[in-house]
């Protein structure tokens, strides 16, 4: 799991991100990437209650996509804002291979803007 130290801690920061980023959309799950003044990278994951109505399973898709972003932490940008939302309950059951392999396609797309 990602240490909280890399999360967001209020709604305001989100909120910044979602006004101000550029998105990145895919069937299942979009990126939206934001500059931040902050000196420290930090990660969101949001999965909506019309997504997926159980809470032990928004918290598993959660847990998992934290974890592929554990796994690629050294290729995310420095002082920068990261936020995933999830679209699909597919996410969910997707292997976790297919899952990191979307998370880096994601995360080279965003090194481009």
């Amino acid at each position: 799991m990602l240490s909280k130290n890399y999360r967001f801690h209020s709604r305001g920061g989100v909120k910044y991100v979602y006004q101000h980023g550029k998105t990145i959309r895919r069937p299942d799950i979009s990126l939206i990437v934001c500059d931040n003044s902050r000196g420290k990278t930090r990660f969101a994951v949001v999965v909506s209650k019309k997504t997926l109505k159980s809470a032990v399973g928004r918290n598993r898709i959660r847990r998992r996509v934290y974890e592929g972003i554990r796994l690629n932490f050294d290729k995310f940008k420095k002082s920068r804002d990261y936020i995933f939302v999830i679209y699909s309950k597919a996410v969910k059951d997707q292997p976790f291979q297919d899952l990191q392999k979307t998370i880096r396609s994601l995360l080279e797309e965003s090194m481009v803007q």
